[in-house]
């Protein structure tokens, strides 16, 4: 008898470390298609530059078209519908947020380069060019349930167009 309740004991640790190695392993699955994601994002974004404002010499992202070419990017990639809510067939089990969305440009005043700082993000970055910057996040896979809550999975991605004067 004593034999059993020992290897139950063991079998029952055994199990526990097992989900959690499989929840760390989804939680970098996730974390990955996250930033990849954000990262196209974030670049199809920067490309939407006002081309009345181009020829006048400025290079101004359009707000309204960055942000649409944002969230249909993140829909495409990540599989998600209107409400940035998983498809069927996504590997997403959470909805995703936006947490930050800023189009640093000429607009603003801003002259490049710049040292763009968010401390409540994490977020450092010498840019030299107009750029757009994004925070996504998720709730954090769960498959043990712990007293702890997890943080969610939050991701940034930097995009800058780099502007290069040739004398």
């Amino acid at each position: 008898m004593d034999y059993i309740i020992k290897l139950a004991f063991v079998l029952i640790v055994f199990i526990y470390s097992w989900f959690f190695q499989v929840q760390n392993q989804e939680w970098d699955v996730v974390r990955s298609m996250l930033k990849d994601a954000n990262n196209i994002a974030v670049h199809d974004a920067a490309q939407e530059i006002d081309e009345q404002e181009l020829s006048q010499g400025r290079l101004i992202i359009d707000p309204v078209e960055a942000y649409a070419t944002f969230l249909e990017s993140l829909q495409l990639n990540l599989g998600l519908d209107d409400a940035l809510s998983p498809l069927t067939g996504s590997r997403l089990h959470q909805p995703i947020k936006i947490v930050k969305f800023v189009i640093l440009d000429e607009s603003g005043g801003k002259v490049f380069p710049l040292l763009y700082e968010d401390s409540a993000y994490g977020i450092t970055k010498y840019l030299k060019g107009p750029s757009v910057v994004a925070v996504i996040e998720t709730a954090h896979p769960l498959l043990v349930v712990r007293n702890k809550v997890q943080e969610p999975i939050r991701v940034p991605a930097i995009q800058e167009n780099i502007i290069r004067y040739y004398p």
